[in-house]
């Protein structure tokens, strides 16, 4: 799954113990297990990797990826699949086909989280691709590059992984609990004996999906608000009164939240203001603004300063999280190591043993690598592709182990990315592949990195639920290879779609994680970075980390405008609410459970109108008075925002509503 630790990628459950266990146990931290015993035995089979599994698996991964494409791309964050894909799965195989196997469901959720993952990992590098040819005149990514590139990671992280998971799923039970994975494990099971969630998710997607099209598309009231402070010149208070954010903010928690709202509000109400009140003083134009700092609102005082103080903080939390990682990191990639030369040569006859050859992922490693170096299509040569096998295989063992410790939320996948591109970058330079090409090709390094560690990761977290419910792990890594080629053909067209309609590192859509990407290479490449800006956002990191305060979700909260953080803390005040009360462990289970599902279709059903209404912002139907072009979208905007601020404060009190509905006033099931 994505993964991503300052993309806050959202874990939808919390770690749970490891389900039947049978004989196994624990014992200072070293597997004991003599025989596992998965929920359907290694004898019995079922449907599994069926053309049902394999269309409704598709199709969440295509929805999903693109959903969390616009949502990442918004906010920052994105949210895993596996759930919400298993439990829909549920609703359609079991409840509407009347077909009782979980390997199916299992199967659909294996799909339907691999594409989400590649997806999570392209938007969080390849938009970097199209800033650059808005900024430096550079010829924007052509789709098959784009795809190219999402095939390449998204394969690579499923074949590297491939011959790890005797060593870290079947060798580690009981030492390696994939929080994620035995989650989801419990989820499916639970789906056997009786009750379906798949309605909550429904209703949450079409709540979703109606409220940002009446805001966003027919734009009956506004869907951000916002108040200046009066006598605090710079100074605003704001929110977007979207369902995705409220939904996060749920998912994430009250923590979570109030730290991206701290960052948020230092950047928004101290730092804006007080650079608004020194810049009366200040004629001359300081870099990188274009006018006096007396001529900027806080709308320009944080495009042109802000945004560089966050990028340094998250930069700085990235790394950081890599650096204290590094023993762990070590650590993890020799067991696995260990561990994978232990179980070479192994072999069964059970279906619960059948992994994919392992002499074809070889060949297929080497085969994508030699492409690579040989082609045009990703432009970073021998030394690149090299870089890529080495980092590839490197982190590849480590997410896929180290999602297995932390979870993957913690899991450092930004920190790897800056690494890489801040050593790839250093390579090229020194080699005199520099310039716009070399921009180019230490950026293509790095996506491909980052997607190869999400899926890894994703993809270790799928087995372990597999390993825990009885699936067969050849079908399984099938499946992942399908969902990762499916969201790899269409994430192209949906990142060309999103910066047609209205352009990367915009207020609507800005790209947080590809930013922070782009300042890293410029910063090594040509050294045009407001470095003072870049030092403080370091500081002000630095400061956090020595109060014990969670670096990245404060970095990002102040890197992104307070509009945001305002209602994912609604959320989270939610949740913190409902966590509080004072119920019986699994009444309170099946609330927040409820509230999870409910919330997670939220957010889906908002970044697909999100996608829908891309695409008639660039449908043209005629011109107006000026010339200009008139488009669907402009046509389907007919409300003017006619209810106003207190019409979007008042329709945002509804949809709070229907969420304490789906989570507070949920009853047990029996």
């Amino acid at each position: 799954m994505t993964y991503s630790e300052y993309s806050f990628i959202i874990i939808l459950c919390k770690p749970f113990q490891i389900i039947n266990e049978g004989s196994n146990t624990m014992d200072n931290g070293k597997n004991t297990n003599v025989e596992f015993k998965p929920y359907i035995s290694a004898d019995k089979v079922m449907p599994e990797f069926t053309l049902t599994a394999i269309i409704i698996g598709i199709i969440m991964s295509i929805v999903f990826g693109a959903a969390n494409a616009y949502i990442g791309l918004r906010v920052g964050m994105t949210i895993s699949a596996s759930i919400p894909a298993a439990v829909i799965s549920m609703g359609i195989i079991r409840g509407i086909m009347k077909r009782d196997s979980i390997l199916e469901n299992n199967m659909v959720q294996t799909i339907g989280s691999a594409g989400e993952s590649l997806a999570s990992g392209a938007i969080f590098t390849l938009p970097a691709l199209f800033i650059w040819s808005q900024e430096l005149g550079m010829a924007s990514p052509s789709l098959i590059r784009i795809v190219i590139i999402a095939l390449s990671g998204g394969i690579l992280g499923a074949l590297l992984m491939l011959p790890l998971r005797k060593a870290l799923i079947v060798k580690e039970h009981g030492v390696l609990p994939y929080p994620e994975g035995t989650a989801c494990a419990e989820v499916l099971i639970a789906g056997e004996t009786g009750g379906s969630k798949a309605k909550t998710v429904f209703t949450g997607l079409g709540i979703g999906s109606l409220f940002k099209f009446i805001t966003d598309g027919i734009k009956l009231f506004p869907s951000e608000i916002e108040w200046a402070i009066p006598k605090y010149k710079g100074a605003a208070i704001g929110m977007d009164t979207l369902p995705a954010l409220l939904g996060v903010g749920f998912i994430v928690g009250p923590q979570i939240s109030s730290y991206m709202l701290s960052g948020a509000v230092l950047g928004w109400l101290v730092i804006i203001p007080l650079i608004s009140y020194l810049g009366q003083y200040i004629p001359e134009i300081i870099y990188p603004a274009s006018k006096t700092i007396a001529e900027l609102d806080y709308w320009g005082i944080w495009s042109n300063y802000i945004k560089y103080i966050g990028a340094g903080a998250v930069a700085f939390g990235g790394i950081l999280s890599l650096i204290k990682s590094l023993p762990l990191i070590a650590r993890t990639f020799k067991e696995a190591m260990g561990g994978l030369k232990s179980t070479s040569g192994v072999s069964s006859t059970l279906r619960t043993d059948e992994d994919m050859s392992i002499k074809t992922a070889f060949i297929g490693v080497i085969a994508i690598v030699i492409f690579i170096g040989v082609t045009s299509f990703i432009p970073v040569g021998i030394p690149g592709a090299l870089i890529i096998a080495i980092f590839g295989f490197f982190f590849a063992t480590v997410s896929a182990r180290l999602v297995g410790l932390v979870g993957s939320s913690n899991n450092p996948v930004s920190g790897m990315t800056i690494a890489t591109l801040l050593i790839t970058s250093i390579i090229f330079k020194a080699i005199g592949f520099d310039g716009e090409e070399g921009m180019i090709g230490a950026l293509s390094v790095g996506a491909v990195i980052c997607i190869i560690a999400a899926m890894a990761g994703d993809m270790s977290q799928d087995l372990k639920t597999g390993f825990l419910v009885g699936a067969t792990p050849k079908k399984q890594q099938y499946g992942e290879l399908i969902g990762a080629v499916a969201s790899a053909l269409v994430i192209g067209f949906v990142l060309l779609l999103l910066n047609k309609a209205w352009g990367f590192g915009s207020q609507e859509l800005p790209a947080p994680q590809a930013t922070l990407m782009k300042l890293v290479i410029e910063g090594v490449m040509s050294g045009n970075l407001p470095w003072a800006l870049v030092f403080a956002g370091a500081g002000i990191g630095l400061v956090v980390e020595l109060l014990g305060i969670q670096i990245l979700p404060f970095a990002v909260g102040l890197y992104l405008p307070i509009h945001l953080s305002t209602p994912i803390m609604i959320g989270g005040i939610l949740r913190g609410i409902l966590d509080k009360k004072k119920l019986d462990k699994d009444t309170l289970k099946e609330k927040v459970d409820g509230g999870i599902l409910f919330s997670s279709g939220l957010i889906a059903g908002e970044g697909l109108i999100g996608i829908l209404l891309a695409i008639l912002a660039i449908i043209p139907v005629g011109l107006d008075a000026a010339g200009e072009t008139i488009t669907v979208a402009d046509k389907v905007a007919f409300g003017n925002n006619v209810l106003g601020q207190w019409g979007s404060i008042l329709f945002f009190g509804l949809l709070a509503f229907t969420l304490i509905k789906h989570s507070f006033l949920v009853k047990k099931e029996n």
